[in-house]
């Protein structure tokens, strides 16, 4: 076992893979069907290696810079194990600060009404269901094939989500003025910025990706204005943003007069990540 994960650790070192002896662990795991800790203890104490021809295969791939979550189906978001796969935006470590802002918000009233703008796999609005007693979740995906990862997440879950395919834009409309918070982590790279890692790039949707705009703001301002809309006074926004966006988007924001209390959240690496927002009173 010793050898077959360190001979993969140093493919996926040399193919790029930061993560190359945890992904090498993790794909051992997925190929012997146990946990990474199995994996960990059979190295130091011995024990049956993963069968080499699909251990060989998956660690090419994910030299191939396949993404981890692809290759084993699952990842992993706060207390969830989310399936995920070719179609959706695996959800990353980062979005769990935002799911966890939109949780602290939900938690300061009873039976809270939040709703998930550009829901995804539902990671977000499945953490929120699983950890905010007496939450009611709602969450919108536009791509018919993310909505069917967050249906399958939703099914597998159980936990209580309405689920809809439609436009973050103009969803929920029967909701407008009842919602104390509205999570999102929209579309919000630049146009012409590309991703690096091909992880993202050429595997993460493109619907999931690009703002809209130079600046990557024309889809989360937009999914903002429903937002306003949907939230009643003294109601939460969050919303993901680049760590370039940590001064504009809060700027964005203020400017349209809607909010107060705009504050601009790090994330656990020390960079911009997340936009919270008080409703102002009344409609506009």
């Amino acid at each position: 076992m010793r050898e077959a994960v360190r001979r993969a650790t140093a493919a996926l070192g040399a193919a790029g893979v930061a993560s190359a002896e945890s992904d090498a662990v993790a794909l051992a795991a997925h190929a012997l069907r146990t946990s990474g800790s199995e994996v960990r203890k059979a190295m130091v104490l011995g024990g049956p290696g993963p069968e080499p021809t699909a251990y060989e295969a998956l660690v090419a791939q994910r030299a191939d810079r396949v993404p981890l979550q692809h290759l084993t189906g699952r990842a992993a978001f706060r207390r969830l194990e989310l399936s995920v796969g070719p179609g959706v935006f695996v959800p990353r470590p980062e979005t769990e600060l935002v799911a966890g802002l939109a949780i602290e918000a939900a938690r300061e009233v009873d039976q809270p009404a939040v709703v998930d703008l550009c829901t995804g796999s539902g990671a977000i609005a499945l953490a929120v269901a699983d950890e905010v007693a007496g939450a009611t979740v709602y969450a919108v995906e536009l791509d018919e094939h993310a909505y069917a990862w967050a249906a399958r997440n939703l099914h597998q879950l159980a936990l209580p989500v309405e689920l809809r395919l439609g436009d973050a834009t103009t969803a929920f409309p029967e909701l407008d003025g009842a919602v104390h918070v509205v999570v999102s982590n929209p579309p919000y790279i630049p146009v012409d910025m590309v991703p690096v890692d091909p992880e993202v790039r050429d595997h993460d949707p493109e619907l999931a990706l690009y703002g809209g705009s130079d600046d990557g703001l024309a889809v989360p301002l937009a999914v903002a204005r429903r937002a306003a809309a949907l939230l009643r006074p003294g109601g939460v926004l969050v919303m993901e943003h680049a760590d370039t966006q940590g001064q504009t988007l809060p700027q964005a924001l203020a400017r349209t007069g809607h909010w107060d209390e705009v504050e601009d959240h790090l994330d656990l690496a020390g960079r911009p990540r997340a936009t919270t927002a008080r409703r102002r009173g009344g409609a506009s």
